[in-house]
């Protein structure tokens, strides 16, 4: 039986660049505020948190940016793709983020928003700090190396 773009476990969405532009130091899974018409545009494949960020207001956390578009067959109570959604988190969590925000000056940027076993939509955020273009040089070689590397082994072998 094959999954489908809404099943449970399946990423409907990857930051794929946030990996290449920052530093991960900590994952974190939140869950997010959405109303009826997003998750069936969810369930369809049909979001992009490639431009997405998450920030502070009023002492909550939320993802801005994310783009989930609207969903066809709700024609009257749509909803506006753009909008800023509340990410759902525990109040210890969210008062430790804000800490390392504030002090390190750290970012936090969303990776992948999937739906967990339970068919809950989630979002993997990450803790991150910005890459210098040295550092992302010196990623790109460091995985040059390996993919060379595995391709010697495997013509020797």
């Amino acid at each position: 039986m094959s999954a489908g773009k809404g099943a449970p476990g399946q990423v409907v969405a990857q930051n794929r660049k946030a990996r290449h532009n920052y530093f991960i130091e900590e994952t974190l899974e939140a869950g997010i505020m959405l109303q009826g018409s997003e998750v069936k545009s969810l369930r369809a494949g049909k979001a992009s948190i490639g431009e997405a960020f998450a920030t502070e207001r009023g002492g909550e956390i939320w993802l801005v940016n994310a783009h989930i578009s609207p969903y066809e067959a709700s024609a009257r109570f749509n909803h506006e793709p753009l909008r800023p959604r509340k990410l759902l988190l525990r109040k210890r969590e969210i008062d430790r983020l804000l800490g390392a925000v504030r002090r390190k000056g750290v970012t936090l940027v969303p990776l992948a928003l999937y739906f967990n076993e339970r068919g809950i939509a989630k979002l993997s955020l990450g803790v991150a700090t910005g890459k210098k273009k040295h550092d992302k040089r010196a990623t790109d070689k460091e995985r040059d190396w390996q993919r060379q590397r595995g391709r010697l082994l495997r013509d020797k072998g």
